[in-house]
């Protein structure tokens, strides 16, 4: 990594599990990330408010309850509406491959779905980072 990043994790929506989580804010902090973890049942204004008050390279959203195409889009317009275009959005969960492409195709950076390590997730945001940083120098 160029730089320490700071990541927001985030369990948008009533979602209650949040174990998944906890193990990618662990595995990003012991990679070098500052990591800021939200904690449950945040909105998507909380969660923006939160990349904004934290100068977030990235928030990391966590879902299991089936309403990522809803919480996904309205975390970016939160973000946008705050000017936060450049926070890279990436998120990890239960997500059918039809709703990843989807996700993808409206500026979601990337969706870890269950079996991926802890590694390809800290090596594939750190590269995107690095990536976006060198791009914008």
């Amino acid at each position: 990594m160029q730089r320490p990043y700071r990541v927001v994790v985030a369990k948008v929506g009533l979602d209650g599990h949040d174990r998944g989580a906890k193990v990618i804010s662990r595995a990003l902090r012991d990679a070098g990330f500052e990591v800021i973890y939200t904690g449950l049942r945040q909105t998507p204004e909380q969660v923006a408010e939160t990349a904004l008050q934290e100068d977030a390279d990235a928030v990391g959203l966590s879902i299991l309850s089936g309403a990522h195409m809803t919480l996904f889009p309205r975390v970016q317009e939160e973000l946008a509406s705050r000017g936060l275009d450049d926070v890279m959005v990436f998120g990890g969960g239960i997500v059918p491959e039809p709703d990843i492409a989807t996700l993808k195709d409206k500026g979601v950076a990337e969706i870890f779905t269950p079996g991926a390590t802890m590694v390809s997730i800290t090596e594939w945001l750190a590269a995107a980072l690095d990536q976006r940083e060198a791009a914008s120098a």
